[in-house]
C-alpha cells in the first residue's frame, strides 16, 4: 500500500496587516502624547504624600534653579535661586499657549514701560514671535530684545549658563504692590491683569465653549491655586523659595501650588 503524501503548507506569515496596525498605533501615540518641554536647568523636586496633580493646561510655572551639581563651578551657589517663568494655555486653539504668552508679554512690557519711562523697551514682531514659541524664559526685561533676537540654539545656550548675571528674572523683597516693582513682580502683575481682563471679557461676543474656557483659566489662576506652580529643587534653601512666596503674596496672588514628587512607601519622613 502506497504512502499518503501530506501536502506541505507554507510557513510564511503575511505581516502586512500587523505592520499597518503598528504604524497606526505609533501615529496615534505620537499625535496624542504630551512631550516634556525643555527647561533651562534640571531640578529635582522634593517628595510629598500629596496626590493632587498639577494641571497640564492653563498653568504659570515658576522655576527656581538649584546650586550647581556638576562640580564645574568653584562656588556652586552662583547658579542657585535663578528664576524662570513659563505660560501654558489650553490645548484648544482658542486660548493656546502661544496666545497666552503673547497676552502676558504685551501686558508685562506695558507695566515695565510705565515704571521705566526713561528706559523703555520695544519688541518687534519677530522678537514677539520668538517669545510666543519659547517654553520658558528667565532674563531681566532690559535683556529681552537681545535674547529674543538670538536663534533657538543660541538662546538655549544663553539661558543654560547659570553663572551669567543676565540669566534669571531679578527679584527682591519689595512689599510695595503700588510702588516700583521688581522684574518678577512685573510678570506677576501682568498675570493678575490678564486674568482679570479675561474674566471681564467672558460675555463679550463669546460662544458658550469659549466662555467656559475663559472661566476655567481665570478660576485656575485666581481662585483655586491651580494656575500658578512653583518648581524648586529639593536642595534649594527654603529662604530662597520663601522670597518667591512673599512676592506672590505681595501681588495678591495668594493661591499657588508647589510641585513635588510622590513619596515612596519606604522613603523616610523628616
Amino acid at each position: 500500500m502506497g504512502k499518503v503524501k501530506i501536502k506541505k503548507k507554507s510557513t510564511l506569515i503575511d505581516m502586512t496587516a500587523m505592520s499597518d496596525v503598528t504604524v497606526l498605533l505609533l501615529t496615534f501615540f505620537m499625535l496624542t502624547s504630551t512631550f516634556l518641554q525643555k527647561e533651562p536647568t534640571i531640578v529635582y523636586t522634593p517628595s510629598s504624600v500629596s496626590e493632587e496633580k498639577v494641571p497640564m493646561n492653563n498653568l504659570v510655572t515658576v522655576l527656581v534653579s538649584s546650586a550647581d551639581k556638576s562640580g564645574k563651578l568653584e562656588d556652586p551657589t552662583l547658579a542657585e535661586g535663578k528664576l524662570f517663568i513659563s505660560f501654558t494655555g489650553d490645548a484648544d486653539s482658542t486660548l493656546s499657549s502661544e496666545k497666552i504668552r503673547g497676552m502676558m508679554l504685551d501686558e508685562a512690557i506695558s507695566v515695565y514701560n510705565d515704571q521705566h519711562k526713561n528706559n523703555r523697551i520695544t519688541l518687534n514682531e519677530s522678537q514677539k514671535a520668538a517669545f510666543r514659541s519659547t517654553n520658558m524664559i528667565g532674563v531681566p526685561f532690559a535683556a529681552l530684545p537681545e535674547v529674543l533676537s538670538m536663534s533657538v540654539t543660541e538662546r538655549d545656550k544663553f539661558l543654560g549658563d547659570m553663572t551669567n548675571p543676565n540669566v534669571g528674572i531679578p527679584i527682591n523683597d519689595n512689599k510695595d504692590r503700588d510702588g516700583r516693582l521688581n522684574d518678577f513682580q512685573i510678570w506677576l502683575k501682568a498675570i493678575y491683569n490678564v486674568a482679570q481682563r479675561i474674566n471681564n471679557e467672558q460675555g463679550e461676543g463669546k460662544s458658550a465653549e469659549e466662555k467656559a474656557m475663559l472661566s476655567n483659566l481665570y478660576t485656575a489662576l485666581m481662585r483655586k491655586g491651580q494656575g500658578i506652580a512653583i518648581k524648586a529643587d529639593k536642595d534649594t534653601p527654603f529662604t530662597t523659595v520663601q522670597l518667591v512666596f512673599d512676592n506672590l503674596q505681595t501681588m495678591k496672588l495668594n493661591k499657588f501650588s508647589l510641585m513635588t514628587a510622590l513619596k515612596s512607601e519606604n522613603e523616610p519622613t523628616n
